[in-house]
């Protein structure tokens, strides 16, 4: 019998039920996959921590997994093609991850970077579409200067990784504990705190093209805001309020063009990865039993990487 994680209803991971289930037979344009790793991320627990619009309880836990195809629908091919029981695969904006078996679009299912080991790869696409977004509507381009906060964070790292891709030089807010990582991604380290934007503008020595806000904080959107005056440039994946208030961008997977953007840009990150080029630094991994342990380091903000789910599949 199989297993996953859903949210009865609206609360905290600690209110989650942990339930046996029978994963429904893939029907044409779907598959099953045996999930080795979820990847863990905050919108898991974000997107049913309180009743919304749209969200009908019971809602299954998890977007992103890595594992192996149990089962094939008829006439069907997955993301990337041809494919045959017992391959490696990767899938992303599905829902139900957290499970040991799952079944989903087959569309949405892409075959694993093989130099990624499950835990790394579950953790591959939603910070990496996110960041691959962020460079996109700010046209951050090759030469320029562009400003990242957080960026030592899961999605920060992603930012560097295909900045440095792009020649985009990026200045990357981190603590100065966490400087050593930014460095290792071809980021340039600068603390956040009191003078800031001065800090920013020496290190520079030129105009920043761009900012890239991903944690969110009033510190982060000030400086930003400060620093370029075209606020067309400036984008947010934490602070939608402020984004509304001062003039600037906010993306965010639920969002149309998002999603598009974000679904169009899978197989380029996918070949990334398996050229060596996108690396998922992994912080710790979990018994798949143990997702709301997971979530409570993940709160802390200070997880030192990316964490993973895995099964004993």
């Amino acid at each position: 019998m199989a297993r996953h994680w859903v949210a009865e209803a609206a609360g905290s991971p600690e209110s989650w039920a942990f339930e046996e289930y029978v994963p429904a037979p893939p029907r044409r344009g779907e598959v099953t996959i045996r999930v080795r790793a979820a990847g863990v991320n905050p919108a898991d627990a974000k997107h049913v921590a309180a009743a919304r619009p749209g969200i009908e309880f019971p809602v299954p836990i998890g977007y992103e997994v890595s594992g192996e195809l149990a089962a094939i629908g008829p006439a069907t091919r997955i993301g990337s093609g041809e494919a045959e029981v017992g391959d490696e695969v990767v899938a992303f904006r599905v829902r139900g991850g957290y499970a040991t078996e799952v079944t989903v679009p087959a569309a949405k299912v892409f075959a694993k970077p093989s130099t990624l080991t499950h835990p790394e790869a579950a953790n591959l696409l939603l910070v990496g579409t996110t960041a691959a977004e962020m460079l996109a509507v700010t046209g951050a381009t090759p030469g320029e200067t562009v400003l990242l906060h957080g960026a030592s964070g899961a999605v920060g790292v992603s930012v560097l990784q295909q900045a440095r891709l792009r020649e985009v030089r990026v200045i990357g807010t981190a603590s100065p504990k966490r400087f050593g990582e930014v460095r290792r991604f071809g980021g340039i380290p600068v603390a956040y705190g009191s003078g800031l934007a001065d800090r920013v503008r020496a290190l520079a020595d030129g105009p920043i093209a761009a900012a890239l806000d991903a944690v969110g904080t009033d510190e982060a959107v000030d400086v930003s805001v400060a620093l370029l005056s075209d606020r067309r440039r400036i984008v947010t994946i934490a602070n939608v309020a402020r984004a509304s208030a001062d003039g600037f961008l906010a993306i965010a997977g639920s969002m149309p063009d998002s999603a598009r953007f974000r679904d169009e840009v899978r197989s380029e990150l996918i070949a990334l990865a398996q050229n060596g080029d996108l690396v998922v630094p992994l912080a710790r991994t979990f018994p798949l039993a143990e997702a709301p342990e997971a979530h409570r380091l993940l709160a802390t903000g200070h997880p030192g990487g990316k964490l993973a789910l895995v099964t004993d599949a």
